[in-house]
């Protein structure tokens, strides 16, 4: 079974209704965290989750309303002995990672340095297709039109069952090659129609990729608060037919 949850629906704007992004997707009794901006701790807690039980985290980019909580993630997972994490997690993002992380060490110091084994890096092209086979499940990314260190992630599980996870990106061919015939593509569309700004996609846009690329069911999600004012759904309708949903925080779905 794959189970999809939606820990943060929204942007860097504070809100009390959606958390900044971030999304947890759990293959039997894997959990793989997708970006940690404000709120991600607590919505796992809220999800049934604890973070010494995250096996990996993706990074789609390093923009704070996406990383923001990996310093407090690392800072917890150096607990007092009698809930410090033991079993070793891996972090997964585009080239360039490693050198974030140590300038975050430069900041943080032993605060956020783990023991020796406990975390891995593993850094993915930034520039063309990638590939990492992680046992239960494959991920295969590609770059996306938002910044340089912008990757779209695909998770096959055993089943064959396929999630897109888009982060944020504006139009893109990468992101149709990559979402092709997906059972589920996890989709920005951060601001109405009316308002499209470089870097992002709006419901319509968002619509016209998962309509080319064939995806099996769309989830909208990042939205800032102007989307709160506008019929998303009925932007999405105008290029997508298929089944359409709006994300909110801690909304689950299996496939």
């Amino acid at each position: 079974m794959m189970k999809i949850t939606i820990l943060g629906s929204g942007t860097c704007v504070p809100s009390l209704k959606r958390s900044a992004c971030s999304l947890l997707i759990q293959i039997d009794k894997t959990a793989l965290l997708f970006d940690s901006g404000a709120g991600t701790m607590r919505r796992l807690l809220e999800a049934g989750i604890t973070i010494n039980e995250i096996s990996y985290i993706f990074y789609s980019h390093l923009h704070p309303d996406h990383s923001a909580e990996l310093v407090p993630f690392l800072f917890a997972t150096k607990y007092p002995e009698s809930y410090r994490r033991r079993e070793p997690f891996t972090i997964v993002a585009a080239k360039g990672f490693a050198d974030f992380y140590e300038k975050l060490k430069s900041a943080f110091g032993q605060w956020i340095e783990l023991a020796p084994g406990l975390l891995n890096i593993e850094e993915l092209d930034n520039k063309d297709r990638d590939h990492l086979d992680c046992g239960l499940f494959d991920v295969d990314s590609l770059p996306m039109d938002h910044t340089d260190e912008s990757l779209a992630y695909r998770i096959t599980a055993p089943t064959g069952k396929a999630v897109v996870y888009s982060g944020d990106t504006d139009v893109c061919e990468n992101l149709v090659v990559l979402a092709k015939g997906a059972d589920l593509l996890i989709c920005e569309s951060a601001l109405p129609d009316e308002m499209k700004v470089q870097g992002h996609l709006t419901p319509s846009l968002a619509g016209r990729i998962a309509t080319e690329a064939g995806v099996k069911k769309l989830i909208l999600t990042h939205f800032y608060p102007e989307c709160d004012r506008v019929d998303v759904a009925e932007q999405c309708r105008k290029t997508y037919q298929g089944p359409l949903v709006l994300a909110e925080d801690l909304m689950e779905i299996e496939l």
